[in-house]
């Protein structure tokens, strides 16, 4: 990893808690967050107050705060892991690194535990290059560089605006694949990091992410929601939704998506065969969303993030919410957030 220069007060840490104590999950984190302001949503739907250790910088939004801040009707967009996005809300820093709870430090090939922060801000902080492939994937990292061929033209890159990293033990597969597949554990470490090439999508989880705030701030939402016993809440599919929208605005912005290390390391939770149950609406609905993003253009008119879901929205009514009510709430939810983020910047 290339080395850059680290601020700490540029940063925030979101931690979405779906358990109330979360004391392991800080102890197994405290060398490398301990120095950083924590933001930790707890979500709606859970009681009590989190149980949190001596140490730590961090500012606490159970659901009396979170209904405070947006009032009640809105602050059920916020339930389950979707508590993290009102931290990004809440969050003004110029970068945000998002971990789950239910994830630890990994260990990279030498058994030695990984920085997830340092490699995420080295990410962001470093050029990305989705218009031109190089072949050996970053060539900011440490050790590599452009490949011969690669245009001139081309070298400075582009800003990066979010960092996606990766999972060891339980990966993010979808529930058909742990139904079927129930000891498939990920143990393969790859040292790598690249640029997402423009043009091309690909399934973003916010499990392990960070994202500068300031150019993809008002994106990064989780506006697809599934309805059950009349109630939103967030079940596996949505942040596939949310990641769509980052990378077909990143395109048309200019701006960079990267993906491969930091790791983490996910513990077994849950249910394949519950997840699979939850899953299912969302499953057949993305089959639809993939053509409509690939085909989609975004006017020239849309020069920053707000313009571009504002877009977004307008679109998703007209083309999806034709075929699918889901997707006509989609659109209203996209504006409802636009709406919040601007009341509250």
């Amino acid at each position: 990893m290339s080395k850059v220069s680290i601020n700490n007060e540029e940063i925030d840490i979101v931690i979405g808690a779906v358990q109330a104590d979360l004391t392991s999950f800080l102890e197994d984190w405290r060398p490398f967050i301990s120095k950083f302001h924590l933001i930790i949503v707890q979500d709606p739907d859970l009681k009590g107050e989190p149980k949190i250790p001596d140490g730590f910088k961090v500012d606490v939004y159970t659901k009396s705060k979170i209904d405070q801040t947006v009032g009640a009707s809105a602050a059920a967009l916020f339930s389950g892991y979707s508590c993290r996005y009102f931290g990004y809300l809440m969050s003004r820093k110029k970068y945000v690194i998002s971990i789950d709870d239910d994830c630890t430090p990994a260990k990279d090939t030498k058994g030695n535990l990984v920085d997830a922060i340092a490699q995420h801000i080295n990410n962001l902080k470093t050029p990305a290059t989705p218009f031109f492939f190089n072949t050996l994937y970053d060539p900011f990292c440490k050790g590599a560089d452009f490949v011969r061929g690669y245009p001139f033209s081309m070298r400075e890159g582009v800003p990066c605006g979010l960092s996606c990293g990766l999972w060891l033990n339980l990966a993010d597969y979808d529930a058909p694949t742990q139904a079927l597949k129930p000891g498939l554990k990920n143990t393969r470490y790859v040292d790598a990091v690249l640029t997402v090439p423009v043009k091309t999508f690909m399934p973003v989880s916010g499990i392990n992410i960070a994202f500068n705030r300031e150019l993809l701030g008002p994106v990064l939402f989780s506006s697809f929601k599934l309805e059950k016993e009349g109630k939103y809440r967030y079940e596996t599919m949505e942040d596939i939704w949310t990641g769509m929208s980052v990378k077909l605005i990143s395109d048309h912005l200019g701006i960079g998506v990267k993906t491969g290390l930091p790791y983490v390391s996910r513990k077994e939770r849950g249910n394949a065969i519950e997840s699979l149950k939850k899953e299912g609406q969302g499953v057949n609905l993305m089959e639809q969303v993939l053509p409509f993003f690939q085909s989609l253009s975004l006017s020239k008119e849309a020069t920053t993030a707000e313009d571009c879901v504002k877009e977004l929205a307008a679109a998703v009514k007209e083309r999806l919410g034709q075929t699918d009510a889901g997707f006509a709430k989609t659109s209203e939810t996209m504006l409802e957030w636009l709406k919040i983020w601007s009341a509250n910047k």
